[in-house]
């Protein structure tokens, strides 16, 4: 008989080693990826950048951006085979506790309306639409509008 062991999820702070398998996560699970340099835009900024990993398999990531008491959900993602399973929401958990951590407030961010699973993760966790940014996304055909969502972080 065989046990099946579920290893733990952990977070670690994003560094340089993580860039390639990050920038490869990305182009896996979005249209318009970001680059590996737009990754490492994000360390040399200081950002709050968070890869999470199931017994050194990488999960996904999340990037937050804090400027004075406003943080910005910049990125988060989750791998195919790990979606569906909750590490979306506690990605998303981790980013506004560390948000909050560097003295945020709120949370805002942008979603695509056509990402309805992110959109309704989001609507789950008390964000609200506060605004529309016309044309914000690269679409297959012309510009996708983006929803700005809002939360306060008590």
């Amino acid at each position: 008989m065989s046990v099946m062991v579920q290893l733990p999820m952990e977070m670690f702070p994003m560094n340089q080693r993580d860039l390639d398998a990050v920038a490869e996560l990305e182009r896996e699970v979005q249209v318009f990826p970001w680059s590996r340099g737009n990754f490492a835009d994000s360390l040399t900024a200081g950002y709050s950048v968070w890869v999470c990993r199931i017994g050194g398999d990488l999960v996904g990531f999340v990037i937050v951006m804090v400027v004075m008491d406003e943080a910005h959900l910049l990125n988060v993602a989750v791998a195919r085979r790990y979606q569906g399973q909750g590490y979306g929401a506690r990605l998303l958990q981790h980013g506004m506790a560390q948000a909050k951590l560097n003295g945020a407030g709120k949370l805002l961010l942008e979603v695509r309306p056509s990402n309805q699973r992110a959109v309704d993760l989001y609507r789950l966790f008390g964000f609200r639409q506060v605004g529309l940014r016309k044309g914000y996304y690269p679409a297959a055909v012309g510009r996708e509008d983006a929803l700005v969502f809002e939360r306060e972080l008590p």
